[in-house]
């Protein structure tokens, strides 16, 4: 039976517990909020930043940023109080991993460190040559642009190191490594900002037999867990911008389009597209179901999801990302400098600040960057600030002290619901992806927001106060299930298997691989439910898994990696279960859109039998103890 616990109710649920189960459980801590206290009178620190009156994501006033409707007052990092006590980031550098950094930027040239390197031009300089490859300019204004210089506006860790790797356009496992951290120009980095990723067709394989995913693996893991004399390192990653559609490669034969739901532009359609689902699941690239990487979504300036957002299991917090800055606020940050490069150019009137103001004559900012890509240094920021505020902490107590200080974000929100016809004929409610919910340690859990907001000042005020670093990381086997069972076409009950985990820990994270034969994979819903009777969806319906409308080689999930955070803090001792359902029965389509003039609707009929979970494979992330 499911477990639900709020507030104080968790301490009384604990004493009720057996005693083997209290002494894993691992109960999430009081709050160590800030006081109660309004220091919106307090002035900011001069010289100030002439752009930071827009900056909603560090200091939300309800300003529009540029755009043609305001924010919600107080939607924002919550960072005020950090930024007056003088936590600016001293000390932490972050690496952007990028399409380029351009070190002399007027705003960032005071943050540049020793080691940035141009992985095409082979020299130590990755400032763009082409006025486009702005995006890493801006990632970095995000995560630390210089702050009080009268200048633009200002990073979250204002005073943090920056240097940047344009290995987003030479993409070679000797740049990977040499921007990851595994080469002396990044050893000195205690924070890695990846701002990337893909959306596919195709189910993506976790296969440590193929030499590159497992070095890379290899490197994330070292990395993460010994550098900097043991206390480690963050690696931050954006969660996607897949929500609604993506780009995605559909073949040799065919290249790249936008791959969009069926109903995408049908007029007559009830309620939003794609029944309201994610057409990408974030936890479907391997990258983001990785343990090591922070994966985190998007906020807008209202405090709900932005609207590109991709969520999922794997998704630890949000964080800012903004809308496009047109019609809502997007985010204010540095740009390439000129009014003939970057996104503010002579000439652009979709954002205010744009070509050419008098808060930013020479176009060296943009008031129009957005995405997960912007949610990311918002926390590689924070990230920053905390190790800045105690530089004693490790890489976990950092992640431990964002989870337990996040802010509960769009509280009403309720999930996504899916209707479906079953294989009798009648209509089924299906709780797709629920709302927030709280766990048997007392975490509140999203998939749309992970833990919650980043909330600065209250994991600052932890983090000075950190007393008792977690106990050390253990990471279990992975364990083999065989199930070889049917799956039931359209049927709400699915296929139900079961692990027994016999031994006693925390938990921290989970990790699935997932073995399935189904001829239609978009249709599959997969749940990992915990011995307290916590439910996660790892893996949502209706997504844009449609490379067997294409490609009949595709015969389903073949060691399919999936992550979840919901158990954060729960006791592995018992029994969990994984469920696989099969939500449709009726024929489907989706679209290829390549330009204006190509847009093909792809059928998708039915599976015609029955899939099958042949196995799946588990393993934990925890600590021994309470």
């Amino acid at each position: 039976m499911k477990t639900k616990l709020t507030g104080l109710s968790v301490a009384l649920a604990m004493a009720l517990l057996p005693i083997s189960s209290q002494a894993v459980m691992m109960v999430k801590p009081p709050s160590a909020a800030t006081p109660d206290v309004d220091w919106s009178w307090v002035p900011d620190l001069p010289p100030g930043d002439p752009l930071f009156s827009q900056q909603w994501h560090l200091r939300n006033t309800g300003q529009a940023a540029f755009a043609k409707s305001a924010g919600t007052p107080g939607q924002d990092m919550n960072l005020w109080l950090t930024h007056l006590l003088g936590i600016h980031g001293v000390g932490i550098n972050v690496a952007i991993i990028d399409d380029g950094l351009e070190l002399d930027h007027p705003d960032l040239a005071a943050n540049i460190r020793p080691g940035s390197w141009d992985l095409v031009n082979n020299d130590n300089d990755p400032t763009p040559d082409n006025p486009t490859d702005n995006h890493g300019t801006a990632v970095a204004g995000i995560a630390a642009a210089v702050g009080w210089n009268a200048i633009g506006g200002r990073g979250v860790a204002p005073k943090a190191g920056l240097k940047g790797f344009n290995w987003l356009l030479n993409q070679s496992i000797e740049g990977w490594l040499m921007s990851h951290g595994a080469a002396e120009n990044t050893q000195d980095s205690r924070v890695f900002n990846q701002s990337y990723g893909y959306s596919t067709i195709y189910p993506v394989k976790y296969d440590l037999s193929q030499p590159k995913q497992a070095l890379e693996e290899q490197v994330y893991a070292e990395v993460t867990q010994t550098s900097h004399q043991g206390r480690g390192s963050l690696f931050v990653k954006s969660a996607g911008n897949s929500y609604n559609y993506f780009y995605g490669w559909l073949g040799a034969s065919l290249g790249a389009a936008f791959v969009l739901p069926g109903d995408y532009f049908d007029s007559n359609r009830s309620g939003p597209a794609n029944n309201g689902l994610p057409m990408q699941d974030s936890n479907l690239t391997p990258t983001n179901a990785n343990y090591w990487n922070l994966v985190v979504s998007a906020l807008n300036a209202d405090g709900g999801l932005s609207s590109y957002s991709s969520v999922g299991a794997n998704v630890f917090v949000s964080a800012p990302g903004g809308e496009y800055g047109i019609d809502k606020p997007a985010m204010v940050t540095t740009d390439l400098s000129g009014c003939d490069a970057g996104n503010n150019v002579i000439g652009d009137s979709g954002n205010v600040l744009h070509g050419g103001h008098e808060l930013d004559p020479n176009c060296d900012f943009m008031g129009t960057m957005n995405g997960t890509s912007s949610a990311a240094p918002n926390t590689s920021g924070a990230v920053a600030l905390l190790m800045s505020a105690n530089p004693a902490l490790n890489w976990r107590d950092v992640k431990h002290i964002l989870a337990s200080t996040a802010t509960k974000t769009d509280p009403q929100h309720s999930g996504a619901a899916l209707s479906f016809i079953d294989s009798t004929g009648q209509l089924v409610e299906y709780d797709a992806i629920p709302g927030w919910q709280t766990n048997a340690a007392g975490y509140e859990f999203n998939s749309f927001y992970g833990f919650g907001r980043v909330n600065i000042d209250d994991a600052v005020m932890m983090a000075l106060h950190y007393a008792q670093p977690l106990p050390p990381l253990m990471i279990t086997d992975w364990t083999h299930k065989t199930v070889d069972s049917q799956i039931p076409d359209a049927n709400l009950l699915g296929v139900d298997s079961h692990f027994q985990q016999s031994e006693d820990f925390v938990v921290e994270a989970v990790q699935v691989k997932l073995d399935v034969d189904h001829l239609r994979l978009h249709d599959l819903a997969v749940e990992l439910i915990s011995p307290a009777g916590t439910r996660s969806v790892l893996l949502s319906p209706r997504t844009g898994l449609v490379s067997q409308s294409l490609d009949n080689s595709v015969t389903g999930f073949d060691q399919q990696l999936l992550l979840s955070h919901h158990f954060y803090g729960e006791s592995a001792k018992g029994q969990w279960r994984l469920v696989v359902r099969d939500t449709n029965s009726e024929s489907s389509s989706w679209i290829a859109y390549f330009d204006s003039a190509n847009i093909f609707s792809i059928p998708q009929v039915n599976n015609a039998q029955d899939g099958v979970l042949k196995s799946w494979d588990i393993r934990f992330f925890g600590h021994q103890g309470g």
